[in-house]
């Protein structure tokens, strides 16, 4: 099966060509490559494309390239033309991923559309997909309407891409989402897969039995993931034997950096490779993930949990929804993500040792990449399945094709 992936990838190229560092977004990155890498060992091939968006506004025109310094090289990567110009980025986006959508497709056909959240040029080409190419469309739903989409939602132009990113919504064909309140959200008829986070190769094989007294950050240093909050909790706590380790980048870096800069014990690593970054995190005994509190209890969660777990940390975070009860043997709740709640929670796991309850190992069984692989294709194959029988018996409503879905024997799927 040939798979558009359409999504806000941010790879090599496009960070050394295009101001994104105010939108860099490290584990959509992560998380984007690592599904397009299992989807291609189930046979299928895929290509991603991305709006390489720039939101820092300038007077200039940065042209539609691709990815020469690609992650995998079996993967192609293409990124639209962006125009960041107020009153004119989004539209100038959509259109521009829409015709190398269209390009790619006349270069060779796809078999399906995989669109990550619901941004203009997800939508637009998700609706030309269905349309006029009759194809069908996987939504990867990671951010709900709860977050930014209602901040926008004020301007006129906002809540019309947000009317048209709902409608969308009710004509999914499937649905990945990281939480059960995001899926919710869809159809119930569709093929649905719950999927909090992927585990990479390079964690599975690490070698993780010579741990540190460190504790690890590492994520997008931007405002919600309360960056600020750790730093002062770190010289709240004065830990003599302990560290701090801080890996990857963002809009907050420098003035966090400068926080930081009369303590000897807090390290920052900068941007990391997904190799790198899975050593750092085994040579660790705590992940950190003291982000903002969810306006929606379960309407998000953090990839960098799973990524901890897997890694054998012990992981400390704000409340992100209910979990499964292997994974919850590994994590300790901080009540607000307050400097004074952060250096409670820290000073308790090492004090009682939580860092030495973990759950690597139920980490790696559900979210392993043999186990989503499986997943992710036999999600596919549903979908492509309900779409042929929908086509052969003329199928024109959701009431009959629920019900063929149920005696097609492919229930929404849950890990």
């Amino acid at each position: 099966m040939r798979i558009a992936y359409i999504a806000p990838y941010q790879g090599a190229a496009l960070v050394k060509q295009r101001p994104i560092v105010r939108n860099l977004s490290l584990a959509a990155n992560v998380k984007i490559g690592l599904i397009a890498e299992l989807l291609q060992r189930s046979s299928h091939t895929v290509e991603i494309l991305s709006q390489g968006e720039v939101i820092e506004r300038r007077f200039k025109f940065y042209p539609a390239l691709s990815d020469a310094e690609a992650y995998n090289p079996d993967i192609q990567v293409y990124y639209a033309s962006a125009v960041p110009i107020r009153l004119l980025n989004g539209l100038w986006s959509s259109l521009s991923m829409l015709r190398i959508f269209m390009m790619r497709h006349r270069v060779a056909p796809y078999d399906a559309v995989m669109i990550y959240n619901l941004k203009p040029p997800q939508v637009a080409c998700a609706n030309y997909a269905m349309s006029r190419l009759g194809l069908p469309v996987i939504l990867q739903y990671e951010d709900g309407f709860d977050g930014v989409w209602a901040k926008r939602g004020n301007r006129l132009t906002s809540r019309y891409y947000v009317s048209k990113a709902k409608r969308l919504l009710r004509s999914v064909s499937a649905c990945i989402a990281a939480s059960p309140y995001l899926l919710s959200q869809t159809p119930t008829f569709i093929p649905k897969l719950l999927l909090r986070g992927v585990v990479g190769n390079t964690l599975v094989s690490a070698n993780k039995s010579l741990k540190e007294n460190r504790v690890v950050f590492s994520g997008t240093h931007e405002r919600t993931q309360g960056l600020e909050q750790l730093l002062r909790a770190w010289e709240m706590l004065r830990l003599p034997d302990w560290e701090l380790h801080i890996a990857g980048q963002g809009p907050l870096t420098a003035s966090l950096q400068r926080m930081a800069e009369n303590n000897s014990s807090i390290i920052f690593h900068g941007l990391l490779g997904r190799d790198d970054n899975a050593r750092l995190l085994c040579t660790a005994k705590i992940g950190m993930n003291p982000m903002n509190a969810s306006k929606t209890p379960g309407s998000d969660f953090a990839f960098k949990i799973v990524e901890y777990l897997a890694a054998g940390l012990h992981v400390i975070t704000t409340p992100r929804g209910a979990l499964e009860p292997e994974l919850e043997a590994g994590i300790s709740y901080l009540k607000d993500n307050s400097p004074e709640s952060i250096a409670a929670g820290v000073k308790k796991a090492i004090s009682d040792r939580l860092y030495e309850r973990t759950a690597e190992q139920a980490a790696l069984k559900i979210y392993g990449p043999a186990a989503i692989s499986r997943s992710l294709d036999s999600l596919f194959k549903q979908v492509i399945a309900v779409r042929a029988g929908r086509n052969g018996a003329d199928v024109v409503n959701e009431r009959r094709v629920s019900a063929d879905t149920d005696k097609l024997g492919f229930p929404p799927q849950i890990i």
